[in-house]
């Protein structure tokens, strides 16, 4: 490995689809830039509003009565001020004041109760907005196409935001909360200010532009460094999987990585901890110099306000009320500048989440045109190609196979010939890039995949480990149709061999199969294996591809599994695909089709291949050899 080589992954990534958007921001005009902030705001109030109209329209009210109040409680300040100051205060005029001070003390009460009722409102909206985003974003994986989840960038762009959503949406649904608090502040103020002089509002929004200045380019800055990161964040995402995931921690410690995988975390951290403080360092800077300029032209307002009333052109009766207005005013924008700045820098996350929504929606198969009258009786693959995304070579090419009910089909070949993904492709789980894969003579294109996919039950080498009993485990294909007796579950265990291991289970079907629960169980590989070929048994279903499916069992089990599903293409007309590199469990095919660098090479029955002494003939010998459980007359050798 050389010296800047990375352990992880390459040297270099190329930026994702997904932060171009970002990268565009970074490099983009003050003026651009500060677009992002309405854009966010506009996202957050649309996924409240979807959320909850009736809260959204609650919040908007609570802060537009606060504004009001705020407004009448200034000018009811000045109010006082006016008949206090005007000839000096006397035991008359403070009682003539006292109905304006009872304005100012009731505005006073009344917005810290509005503020209140706005907290409430926002603390019952947030989590339905968290609630309905989230909804949004699984919604739509459910229904995305299955070849999306082969996109290393989609699926990393899926992690990013399903990880941040919950936080930043949370915060951001906050922020925007505390950006309209600020906004009512100084628009109250604002309007004070103008009724005293409109020279006041000119003043206090100048002194402003150079924080909000800063604050754009903090945020820039940082989504600079988020960009420049972005290989490095999902380095460590691996090596702090490799370290603590529990998969990893045998074969980690076995060949001693456990040291190389620490250092190379440690190296991936570092450069990024360097990163944030080189960003946190501009980022000061920035404040700094926004804060120093802010603040000087602040101090210039206060002196114009002095000169102002020394002209004569503000009564001094209204001094003390306009110092108040310019200082809420003042506080307004440097709470709302504040606020914006987190919102910039919370956009990166919003807009992350908006992508990853959208593109997970752009994915989604189109619905199905047409629907099967039936189960199928024939699969036929016309000159179907298929190329897996990020891809420069097809991984299929020019496929043409008719399978037909009551069959059983092998598909065998050297790994990487492209057997799993004939598999899927014929199950309607993968669409072609080229020609077409037709079930009765309806593409699958044309079909709605729930009305393909629920006729199909797949056996995989590495079943999914569902978190839940060893019944559920079994039953979750057709977990909507009911055993009351439980015959159809104790025939798929009894013939997948599932039963034996039921039998050793502590608390036997009831069983949580994953240790992630207190009492839960975990089962060998060959064990989940006997529970995947129970579950594509329980589904019944009419086309049932079994992908390499006993590769962890013992020779006797496999067998036996082998026997049962051959035995699937009787009874109901079923069509039955076995994928396996062990040759002597497909003897029996009714089809065997041997699979070469993504082209069919071979076809036909086990004798006619033995017969025509080519690659299959070639594989099946050497596994007789090695493998002695091949009767020599079956090899076709003698």
């Amino acid at each position: 490995m050389g010296e800047h080589e990375p352990l992880i992954g390459v040297a270099d990534m190329a930026t994702p689809f997904f932060l171009k958007d970002q990268e565009a921001a970074a490099r983009a005009g003050i003026w651009t830039a500060t677009r992002r902030t309405p854009r966010t705001v506009r996202i957050l109030v649309g996924w409240a509003w979807r959320a909850s109209r009736r809260l959204t329209a609650a919040a908007a009210a609570v802060e537009l009565t606060a504004a009001v109040v705020s407004t009448f409680g200034l000018l009811a300040t000045a109010d006082v001020f006016t008949q206090l100051l005007a000839a000096g205060p006397t035991p008359e005029r403070v009682l003539e004041a006292l109905p304006a001070l009872l304005v100012v003390a009731g505005a006073a009460a009344a917005r810290g109760l509005l503020d209140s009722v706005g907290a409430g409102v926002q603390a019952e909206l947030s989590p339905r907005i968290e609630r309905a985003a989230e909804d949004e974003l699984h919604s739509g994986l459910v229904r995305a196409d299955l070849v999306a989840f082969d996109d290393a960038d989609f699926t990393e762009l899926v992690q990013r935001a399903g990880l941040a959503a919950a936080i930043h949406l949370r915060s951001g649904v906050r922020l925007v909360g505390s950006l309209t608090q600020a906004t009512v502040t100084l628009a109250a103020a604002a309007v004070a200010a103008v009724l005293l002089n409109p020279l006041l509002l000119v003043l206090v929004l100048l002194a402003g532009l150079p924080q909000a200045w800063s604050s754009v380019r903090g945020g820039q800055a940082q989504m600079d460094m988020l960009l420049r990161i972005n290989s490095d964040e999902r380095r460590r995402g691996v090596t702090s999987s490799l370290i603590s995931g529990r998969e990893s921690a045998a074969e980690v410690r076995a060949y001693t990585t456990q040291h190389l995988l620490l250092a190379e975390h440690r190296r991936i951290s570092a450069s990024i901890a360097d990163a944030g403080v080189r960003l946190a360092r501009r980022q000061n800077l920035l404040t700094t110099s926004g804060r120093a300029v802010g603040g000087l032209l602040t101090g210039v307002g206060y002196a114009v306000l002095g000169l102002v009333v020394y002209l004569g052109w503000l009564p001094l009766a209204l001094a003390g009320t306009a110092v108040l207005t310019m200082q809420r005013a003042s506080g307004a924008v440097g709470g709302m500048l504040q606020t914006v700045n987190m919102l910039f820098q919370t956009s990166v996350y919003v807009e992350l989440f908006r992508t990853c929504v959208d593109d997970v929606r752009s994915r989604a198969r189109p619905p199905g045109r047409t629907a099967l009258a039936g189960d199928p009786t024939t699969i036929e693959l016309a000159g179907v190609a298929f190329r897996y995304p990020g891809h420069s070579r097809d991984a299929l090419h020019d496929v043409d196979l008719v399978l037909r009910a009551g069959e059983v089909v092998a598909l065998v070949g050297e790994n990487g010939s492209g057997k799993t993904t004939l598999a899927k492709l014929l199950t309607g789980l993968y669409l072609p890039s080229a020609g077409e894969v037709r079930w009765d003579g309806l593409s699958t294109a044309e079909v709605d995949a729930d009305d393909l996919h629920e006729r199909v039950a797949i056996v995989l080498q590495e079943p999914l480990r569902w978190p839940v009993t060893a019944e559920k485990n079994v039953r979750i294909g057709r977990f909507g149709e009911p055993d009351p007796t439980g015959e159809r579950l104790a025939d798929a265990a009894a013939r997948s061999g599932a039963d034996a291991v039921f039998d050793d289970l502590p608390a036997g079907l009831r069983t949580v199969l994953s240790r992630e629960f207190q009492g839960g169980h975990d089962l060998s590989g060959g064990q989940w294996q006997r529970i995947g070929v129970a579950r594509g048994l329980y589904r019944d279903a009419a086309v049932v591809v079994a992908d390499e499916p006993t590769a962890a069992m013992d020779a006797r089990a496999e067998q036996a599994v082998f026997t049962s599903l051959r035995a699937m293409s009787g009874g109901r007309s079923r069509i039955t695909v076995l994928v396996t590199h062990r040759l002597a469990n497909v003897r029996n095919a009714d089809q065997i089709v041997v699979l070469e660098h993504g082209r069919i090479s071979e076809r036909g029955t086990h004798e006619e291949l033995m017969a025509n002494r080519g690659g299959y003939h070639e594989l099946f010998s050497i596994q007789a050899r090695n493998y002695q459980d091949i009767p020599m007359e079956q090899t076709g050798l003698r």
